[in-house]
C-alpha cells in the first residue's frame, strides 16, 4: 500500500529553518532518513516544496480565483512529502515516527494513496487511467 507522509509546519517551525546551520543539519538528517528508506525498499519519492512560490486556485465562486500562495491564511503549510510503499498504515506510522522532524509546529500527516484498481472497473475514465499507467509503467 502506498502512503504519503506529508510534512507540515507552522510559521514558528519555518522560522527555525532561517538559521543556516540548522538548515544544513536538517538537510543532512533528511538525507540520512531518505537513504534509510531507500535501503529498506519503501521509498517511492520524496519532494520538498518551495515555501514562497506558489498560487492558490479557489473554486468557491463561479469563476476560479487565483491568489498568491501557498495558503497564506492557514496556520500550517504543506512543506513536502515522502511517498512510501509499505504493508500497512502501522508501518507508515513507524516510518513517520523516525522522520527527522522536531520542534514546535512540526508535524507529519499520513494519508493512504488510493490504488487505481480500487475504482469501478467498468468506468471509461478509470479504464483509460489504468491503460495509461500500464503503458507508462506508473503505478
Amino acid at each position: 500500500m502506498k502512503y504519503m507522509l506529508i510534512m507540515r509546519a507552522t510559521d514558528e517551525a519555518y522560522a527555525a529553518f532561517q538559521d543556516v546551520g540548522f538548515l544544513s543539519e536538517a538537510i543532512e538528517r533528511v538525507g540520512r532518513f531518505n537513504e534509510e528508506m531507500i535501503k529498506a525498499g519503501v521509498l517511492i519519492s520524496a519532494e520538498g516544496l518551495d515555501p514562497a512560490e506558489g498560487v492558490v486556485v479557489d473554486y468557491s465562486a463561479e469563476t476560479p480565483v487565483v491568489t498568491d500562495g501557498p495558503y497564506g491564511e492557514t496556520k500550517e503549510l504543506f512543506g513536502g512529502f515522502w511517498m512510501v510503499d509499505v504493508a500497512s498504515q502501522e508501518e507508515a506510522i513507524e516510518w513517520a515516527k523516525r522522520a527527522p522532524m522536531s520542534g514546535p509546529g512540526a508535524k507529519i500527516e499520513i494519508r493512504r494513496v488510493a490504488d487505481p484498481d480500487e475504482g469501478p472497473h467498468d468506468n471509461e475514465w478509470v479504464q483509460k487511467e489504468r491503460a495509461w499507467r500500464d503503458t507508462t509503467g506508473r503505478r
